[in-house]
C-alpha cells in the first residue's frame, strides 16, 4: 500500500511539512508506504477551461510538478493533501494544481482514500479543510477523519513541531487512514451510473 502525500506549502520543510511528516510516520508505522511531494516555490499555471483534457487524457499544460503528480496518481491508494491557511483558504497555487489535476487525472483516484491537512497561526484552518475536502467529496472518494479537524497551529518556522494536540491528530489521521486502506476494496466500488449533467438553462 502507498499514500501520496502533497505539500501545499511555499516552504518545503515548513510547518505543513512537519504535520505532513507526522502522518507519513505513522502510516509507515502500520506497513504503509508513503511519498511527500512538495509544491515549492514555483510559479504553477491554472485551468483555463479549454478541455483540451478531454482529448489529451491528461492537462494541456507540461509542467513537470503536473506530470510528476499526475503519473504518482495513476498507483497510490490513498491521498493526502496539505496547506498553510492563506487568507481563510488554501496556498492559490496548490488550488491551482489541484484543480487541473482533479479534473484531468481524478478518475485515477476514484474509491481511493483521501484526507485534507490545514496549518494556520490562529485561525482559517476550518475553511482550508472544507475546501480541501470537496476535492474529494465530488470525485468518489471515502474522507478520512481523526479525532479533530485535521489541524496543526503554527507561524514561525518550526513552530507546528509545538502543537502537541495539532500532532497527536495527524497520528490519528494516520492510523486511520492506514485502518481504511486495508479494510476497503476498490475492486468492489459500487458500479457508476452513466454521468448526467445538467445546469440551469436545460
Amino acid at each position: 500500500m502507498h499514500v501520496l502525500l502533497i505539500n501545499g506549502s511555499p516552504h518545503t520543510h515548513g510547518n505543513t511539512y512537519i504535520a505532513l511528516s507526522e502522518v507519513a510516520k505513522t502510516l509507515e508505522e502500520h506497513g504503509v508506504q508513503t511519498e511527500i511531494v512538495s509544491l515549492g516555490p514555483q510559479a504553477v499555471r491554472g485551468c483555463i477551461a479549454c478541455g483540451k483534457c478531454r482529448e489529451l487524457g491528461r492537462c494541456v499544460f507540461n509542467d513537470e510538478l503536473y506530470d510528476a503528480l499526475c503519473e504518482r496518481i495513476r498507483t497510490t491508494d490513498g491521498l493526502v493533501i496539505g496547506s498553510p491557511t492563506y487568507y481563510a483558504g488554501p496556498n492559490g497555487s496548490l488550488c491551482a494544481l489541484l484543480d487541473r489535476l482533479f479534473y484531468s487525472c481524478g478518475r485515477h483516484l476514484q474509491y481511493k482514500p483521501g484526507a485534507a491537512v490545514a496549518v494556520c497561526r490562529r485561525g482559517g484552518a476550518s475553511a482550508v479543510f472544507d475546501r480541501l475536502n470537496k476535492y474529494f467529496t465530488i470525485n468518489n472518494m471515502p474522507v478520512v477523519s481523526s479525532q479533530y479537524w485535521n489541524s496543526v497551529h503554527g507561524r514561525l518556522p518550526g513552530e507546528a513541531a509545538q502543537d502537541a494536540e495539532g500532532l497527536q491528530t495527524m497520528r490519528t489521521l494516520g492510523r486511520n487512514m492506514a485502518w481504511m486502506l486495508r479494510n476497503l476494496h476498490p475492486e468492489s466500488a459500487p458500479e457508476a451510473e452513466p454521468k448526467i449533467m445538467t445546469n440551469f438553462i436545460h
